[in-house]
């Protein structure tokens, strides 16, 4: 029978916290090693109850819970911790020992997301100051061309400044072998709502073992190209997203969890042997090629070719993470995403000025992005759903400067914005 989970521990850190005050980091740092890890909030947060998130059925291993750091040598109980937090949510999968599903039951309830204290913020990277612009409304994509080149001179190596322009421009090549397709009307036994619940998990996971946010866009797209080929068993869902996730996190983390690890925050539903046949089923189906262009990359690389700031990457990156659950959004490339996202980022906080120079540098005109940006913008005025709230919640915290109390546009300015650009 399901025991309550107990409410968050309050037991001293065993690294002291930090203040909440954001605190730029040197001008010279690596933008990649800044976005690696997770967000770190002051000690005054308030300790809050997690709820027990039922589905298709309720199932949770409640347990006392703390947070703990990631280190090598205490893996195996850091994992621990961190699965207790988690594993009252994998019955948001509808997934029991029996595989007995109750459809009538789709129900769920908010699930409170604590943002771990263990490590340094991943926004804590070198702030970009948005400077005063230097193009005008009616610059046009010629005009733009003599911009700052953003990669010259840079001595930094970690931003590889000689073949940025190259990769990017690779990635953008490698998009259209990976490009998706609907779906889910050849799924006979999942949903895009039964989909959308995973997403919702994958991204707490995600929060709970301080795993890079390219880890996360990576393993969704990776569950997205395997539905895309295989049909997949409800009671396989659950399974197919976790070892999704540990084969993101093999290719993006210095030190990824092991089998085990993600054995344990599914409640132990599966076996070792299941996992890693799963995994050899996505990898051979993938034919080993999981390079996969993410929207992610792309943001960053946008924001610092417009030198925007912290709030507003962090921002654009809300509205990007809010479409991950979103089966809608499935087919749209992953740098055509990012542009839209960022360009809505901008007309929220008045720098459409800014356009021109993101239409230069994405390589998409903004008149081919409205219809997006219109799309964005809807998503973002809909009331959060109480069974995905995972990333709203996360976004509403003050270390990611609480972006979700930024009011959508109105959709009459929109057009209006729209139609003066």
């Amino acid at each position: 029978m399901p025991l309550p989970l107990p409410s968050r521990s309050s037991k001293p850190e065993t690294k002291k916290s930090q203040s909440s005050k954001i605190v730029p980091s040197d001008h010279g740092q690596s933008e990649k090693r800044g976005e690696n890890y997770q967000a770190k909030i002051s000690s005054c947060s308030p300790k809050r109850r997690c709820k027990k998130r039922s589905a298709f059925e309720d199932l949770t291993n409640a347990s006392q819970s703390q947070p703990a750091q990631l280190k090598k040598e205490s893996n195996k109980e850091f994992v621990k911790d961190v699965s207790k937090k988690i594993k009252g949510n994998t019955a948001a999968l509808g997934l029991a020992k029996n595989n007995e599903m109750n459809k009538e039951s789709y129900k769920l309830e908010p699930s409170p997301v604590v943002v771990s204290t263990a490590l340094v913020p991943n926004i804590m990277e070198k702030p970009l100051i948005l400077e005063i612009p230097t193009i005008s409304k009616t610059t046009t994509t010629e005009e733009v061309a003599p911009l700052e080149d953003i990669d010259k001179n840079h001595s930094d190596p970690f931003f590889n400044p000689i073949y940025a322009k190259d990769i990017f421009s690779y990635m953008k090549e490698r998009e259209e072998k990976f490009i998706l397709k609907k779906y889910m009307n050849r799924q006979t036994d999942i949903s895009s709502c039964m989909r959308a619940i995973l997403v919702d998990w994958l991204v707490e996971v995600q929060m709970t073992f301080e795993m890079s946010h390219e880890t996360l866009y990576l393993a969704v797209k990776l569950v997205d190209h395997y539905l895309m080929e295989v049909v997949c068993k409800r009671d396989k869902l659950q399974l197919l997203g976790s070892t999704a996730f540990l084969i993101a996190a093999k290719f993006e983390e210095s030190y990824p969890p092991c089998v085990d690890d993600f054995l344990y925050i599914c409640d132990d539903i599966y076996q070792r042997d299941e996992m890693l046949t799963m995994e050899i089923s996505i990898l051979q189906t993938l034919k080993f090629d999981i390079n996969i262009p993410i929207a992610y990359h792309f943001l960053r690389r946008y924001a610092r070719c417009l030198r925007a700031n912290m709030k507003t990457l962090t921002l654009s990156r809300f509205i990007c993470e809010m479409t991950l659950q979103e089966y809608d959004y499935v087919q749209e490339k992953a740098s055509k995403l990012a542009a839209g996202s960022f360009l809505l980022a901008l007309y929220m906080k008045k720098l459409g000025h800014w356009a021109p120079a993101l239409e230069y540098y994405s390589g998409y005109k903004t008149s081919d992005l409205h219809p997006l940006v219109k799309q964005l913008n809807t998503l973002l005025t809909l009331r959060p759903c109480n069974k995905l709230k995972t990333v709203h919640s996360k976004y509403s915290h003050q270390v990611f400067f609480e972006v979700t109390k930024i009011p959508p546009l109105d959709m009459l300015k929109l057009e209006k914005i729209l139609n003066y650009c």
